[in-house]
């Protein structure tokens, strides 16, 4: 995907849920010194209603029109901040070329039985309450694929690597762009 220049030093997340995007965005907030923030945080913030709320009372339309917006707002603003985006959001074709304006793309990229592993006992994530959710997960992970590579400046495989050394890889890639 052709880039527009970036307006700012943000740091943008993405991957699939349980990729470690909000773990790593902790932890290269603290390397960094910079803030972090999660997309879907801000929502929930502004709608004073979790993400699963917003879907069952206005539907995920307008969740994902107030997802466009905090985009927007990223992209115009003249940040240095780490952000985590919701795992659907690059899915959304509008999205994506507004997400590679918002700074470096960094792809957490992992493989569907690490995140059946960290998420097995998780009931908090409405996809994962079926019958076989690691062949959801694998399939959900092979319909958004296309678009995290699609969006992303670095894709790190976090599969066997340790928090530190995905912080590292980051940190090292973000250093040698600038």
């Amino acid at each position: 995907m052709a880039k527009e220049k970036i307006k700012n030093n943000n740091i943008i997340l993405i991957g699939f849920m349980g990729s470690g995007k909000t773990s790593i965005g902790l932890k290269l907030s603290y390397k960094l010194q910079m803030a972090v923030e999660d997309t879907d945080k801000i929502i929930e913030s502004r709608e004073k209603m979790s993400i699963s709320d917003i879907f069952a009372t206005k539907g995920e339309g307008y969740f994902r029109k107030l997802e466009l917006e905090v985009l927007y707002e990223i992209r115009n603003c003249n940040g240095h901040k780490i952000y985590s985006l919701g795992g659907g959001t690059p899915v959304q074709l509008q999205n994506q070329s507004i997400i590679c304006q918002c700074g470096k793309v960094i792809y957490l990229r992992a493989k569907p039985e690490t995140i059946y592993d960290r998420l097995k006992g998780d009931t908090t994530r409405p996809l994962l309450q079926c019958d076989d959710p690691l062949s959801k997960i694998r399939d959900l992970i092979s319909k958004r694929k296309y678009a995290y590579e699609r969006c992303a400046d670095m894709i790190v495989d976090v599969d066997d690597m340790e928090q530190s050394e995905i912080v590292d890889a980051i940190v090292n890639f973000i250093n040698n762009e600038e």
